[in-house]
C-alpha cells in the first residue's frame, strides 16, 4: 500500500518509494506495479499525474483528483510556481553552495514520437545546490587512498529530464546509484558494503499554492529504507531538518 502524506477533495499526494514506474513505461514493459495504477486502487477513483519521479527517485508524487485540477497544476509546474526540494548522496566534496546554469539536451520519452530529422537542441536548465554535510571513508574505493563523498541538498528552477542527475555528473559530482550519470565502481560499493542498492535522490519537499484556495501548502516526505541507513551510517542525521528524517503525515 503506498503511503498517503497529504489528501483533500482535489489533490493526494504520496511518498512514492525508489523502484517504483509513476505510470507504464518502455523502460520495463514487463513492470506489472504503477504508482497510477496502485494509487487509483488504494483510494477507488481516477488519479491525474502531473509530474514524474524518476523510477530511482523516491519521495512525493503529487496527484490531482480531477481533470480541472491537472489542468490547473500543469500550468503551475510548467510556468516553475511549484518549489521542490531534493536531498542526494554524491561522490566528492562539492562546494559550499553552488548554482548550475548549463543547458540540456532534450531528452524524449521511449513511448514518444520523434521525427527522426529533429534535432534536440539543448534547453535552458537551472538548477542550486548546498552541501549540508561531508564523510571521507578510509578505503580505496577508485584510484585514490580514501574517497569521498557528500550529502547535497538540490533545488531544481526547471523541469527537464533527469535535470539533477545530469547537472550533478556536469560538476563532477554524480549522484550515489546512478547507474546512467554515474560511476559503477562507487554504486557496487554502497550496495555490497551499506545494503544499499536505490540511487541515492529523494524529494523531500514540494511547496505550490493550492490551484482552489489561497493557501500554501507544504508536502514532506521524510527520507527511509537504505537511503536512512546511509545518512546515519555517515553521521548525517543531524543535519537535516525533522520533517525531512520523521515519518510524519501532514493534516489536510
Amino acid at each position: 500500500m503506498l503511503k498517503i502524506i497529504y489528501q483533500d477533495p482535489h489533490l493526494i499526494a504520496i511518498d512514492k518509494p525508489a523502484g517504483l514506474l509513476v505510470h507504464r513505461s518502455m523502460i520495463d514493459r514487463h513492470e506489472t506495479r504503477f504508482a497510477v495504477q496502485m494509487l487509483r486502487d488504494q483510494i477507488g477513483q481516477q488519479v491525474f499525474p502531473v509530474h514524474r519521479l524518476d523510477r530511482g527517485t523516491s519521495g512525493v508524487l503529487l496527484f490531482a483528483l480531477d481533470s480541472d485540477t491537472a489542468r490547473l497544476l500543469n500550468k503551475a509546474f510548467e510556468q516553475q510556481e511549484v518549489g521542490k526540494t531534493y536531498l542526494a548522496v554524491v561522490r566528492g566534496y562539492p562546494a559550499a553552495s553552488g548554482h548550475i546554469d548549463y543547458a540540456l539536451s532534450r531528452q524524449p520519452d521511449e513511448i514518444e514520437f520523434l521525427d527522426p530529422r529533429a534535432q534536440l537542441i539543448a534547453q535552458p536548465a537551472v538548477s542550486d545546490y548546498e552541501t549540508l554535510a561531508t564523510t571521507t571513508l578510509p578505503v580505496c574505493i577508485d584510484k585514490y587512498p580514501t574517497s569521498r563523498y557528500a550529502l547535497v541538498k538540490l533545488t531544481p528552477h526547471t523541469g527537464r529530464r533527469h535535470q539533477l542527475r545530469r547537472h550533478m555528473k556536469h560538476i563532477a559530482h554524480p549522484i550515489i546509484g546512478d547507474a546512467t550519470h554515474g560511476k559503477g565502481i562507487h554504486n557496487r560499493y554502497f550496495k555490497e558494503h551499506f545494503d544499499c542498492p536505490r540511487l541515492l535522490l529523494a524529494c523531500v519537499e514540494m511547496r505550490l499554492k493550492h490551484p482552489h484556495r489561497d493557501a500554501e501548502i507544504v508536502l514532506t516526505a521524510p527520507v527511509g529504507d537504505s537511503f536512512l541507513g546511509v545518512v546515519n551510517r555517515f553521521g548525517w542525521t543531524d543535519t537535516l531538518p525533522a520533517d525531512w528524517r520523521l515519518s510524519e503525515t501532514m493534516p489536510p
